[in-house]
């Protein structure tokens, strides 16, 4: 009989899971299944560090089972006395595991970000699943089910993996490529012993990445801290980075987790607004009420409330206070896109940035208010002049997405069914520097068969090369700026970092055309030194 120990804790002071429904599910699916009576399912609620070590003594199951909160790189979640978070380290867990290695057989860990441990304890348990980013209540339940069910019917843990997947799939819940395992008795011949064997075609790169795809990476402890920033009273999230280097991607994570704990979510694109509505600021509010409310399926009330003397901010203010967050009685998120548009318009940039401050503030004392969350995403540097205190730009959660490592790219490498060396992949990074979308397209081409990375080293920074279109863009802004292009041609020249001019720095550090490195700048990458030492005649 197989001794399957499900494990279980949900911190007070943490989003509330639908645990005991996930446990009732599994214990319901075994005592239906042909195969019950060689099952003996152990529950432990409230888990602690202690209870966790004891359990392992005192049951020696086969199958141990964790649902909670996982916190990438920081840990496990479990509860100390007070029955608040205690994070339990990833090397602590698997010096524990490794303690059980005769008896253990498999481990689950279905808790967000969980894959980090999933890959120590696997170095002592032959079959261990993990969760690679974040996974809702129904995904996390439906994901048990058919794994259990699986076992349940005398299949192998890697098919009972498979049917977990599935079970997510059906129920059209884009979060069946979230669950991953390692296992030791694969049985392709081709795959060595320890290796992830990737799953994935390989996906076009292009624009935001899907919520389902396979080959967002995430940049770990980057999502936990929205994730769990976005579930408070209030919240402001700022992110910031140069194009293509996955900042829609992020939001419309942050909406999906939001969406998952029942919050409503509405995205607007500033680049969709025509220019009529930016030339004025009574249109251009008209038009960001009028957008808000569309997207959250509200009929559209701004007659109403646009009328009388008071100002196009106020009457804006009232519209959502009034209206929309009367309404709605929950908390709402708005995803802000692409606010480096409204940059142009350097009049009503200060007015409605200083609107979205203003309502940020009256998040921390007015109740209605609190309900509001906020994610701004912008690309530039914001140099209109907005006051300290009526900017949102200085306030909330600073999210400055980074290049992704070395073991990110080996691991998206993976996905595409690529087993380089590690002086491969250092010379794609040398190449791009783990750009997001520079190393996708290089990966994705390589596992077309379309080229091989020699040849990606050699046509790269040129017409040929699968990175024109994205170099050209680059030029033709450089081209367009009188005082950039002479600083960025310095840049390239140099065989060392420069000082230039502090806004001409921060200029090309927003366009991700160079690196800060204390008050000088460098090339961001030798793509860039080869394409424009080439392009801007610099020897």
């Amino acid at each position: 009989m197989k001794k399957i120990l499900i494990l279980s804790a949900n911190p007070i002071n943490t989003s509330q899971l639908r645990l005991n429904e996930e446990v009732r599910e599994i214990q319901a699916g075994l005592e239906r299944a042909k195969n019950r009576d060689k099952f003996e399912i152990i529950s432990k609620l409230a888990v602690r560090t202690d209870d966790l070590r004891r359990a392992l003594l005192d049951y020696e199951p086969h199958i141990v089972h964790f649902c909670g909160h996982g916190a990438g790189e920081q840990g496990l979640a479990l509860e100390n006395v007070l029955g608040e978070v205690q994070l339990v380290a990833t090397e602590s867990l698997a010096r524990l595991f490794k303690l059980f290695r005769d008896n253990i057989e498999c481990v689950l860990l279905n808790a967000c970000y969980s894959d980090v441990q999933a890959e120590a304890i696997y170095q002592h348990i032959d079959c261990v699943v993990g969760m690679n980013r974040a996974i809702g209540d129904r995904a996390a339940i439906e994901f048990a089910v058919g794994f259990y069910d699986a076992l349940g019917a005398n299949r192998s843990y890697e098919d009972a993996f498979e049917f977990g997947c599935s079970a997510i799939d059906l129920e059209s819940i884009p979060e069946f490529s979230t669950p991953v395992i390692r296992s030791r008795e694969r049985s392709q011949p081709e795959v060595k012993q320890d290796e992830v064997v990737p799953i994935f075609a390989p996906e076009e790169p292009e624009g935001q990445v899907p919520l389902e795809s396979a080959f967002y990476v995430e940049r770990s402890p980057i999502e936990v801290d929205c994730y769990e920033t976005i579930l408070k009273p209030g919240a402001l999230i700022r992110v910031k980075a140069p194009r293509q280097m996955g900042k829609t991607s992020l939001m419309s994570r942050i909406l999906h987790h939001a969406n998952q704990q029942g919050y409503l979510t509405a995205s607007l694109n500033f680049q969709s607004a025509d220019a009529e509505f930016l030339s004025n600021l009574d249109q251009f509010l008209q038009w960001f009420c009028a957008t808000i409310t569309y997207e959250i399926n509200l009929p559209d009330k701004l007659e109403n409330y646009w009328q009388g003397v008071l100002g196009s901010k106020n009457k804006c203010t009232n519209y959502f206070q009034r209206y929309l967050l009367a309404e709605i009685n929950r908390p709402i998120v708005l995803g802000l896109d692409e606010v480096d548009e409204v940059f142009k318009y350097p009049t009503i940039a200060a007015d409605f940035f200083g609107l979205l401050r203003a309502w940020h503030e009256r998040s921390k004392n007015d109740p209605i208010w609190k309900n509001l969350r906020l994610v701004i995403v912008h690309s530039k540097e914001v140099y209109i002049p907005l006051n300290i205190n009526q900017s949102p730009f200085n306030v909330g959660l600073p999210i400055e997405l980074p290049d992704l490592n070395q073991a990110q790219v080996k691991d998206l490498a993976l996905r595409h069914k690529l087993n380089w060396s590690d002086s491969q992949i250092a010379e794609l990074m040398t190449l791009v520097d783990g750009h997001p979308y520079l190393v996708r397209v290089a990966l994705y081409q390589i596992a077309r068969g379309r080229i091989t990375l020699p040849k990606l080293q050699q046509i790269a920074p040129t017409e040929e090369g699968p990175y024109s279109d994205h170099l050209r863009r680059h030029l033709l802004n450089l081209q367009q700026d009188g005082e950039l292009l002479p600083a960025f041609k310095r840049v390239v020249a140099a065989n060392e970092p420069v000082d230039v001019r502090n806004t001409d720095a921060f200029k090309l550090h927003s366009m991700g055309l160079v690196k800060l490195q204390g008050n000088k700048v460098k090339p961001s990458c030798d793509l860039y030194r080869q394409y424009f030492s080439d392009r801007l005649g610099v020897r």
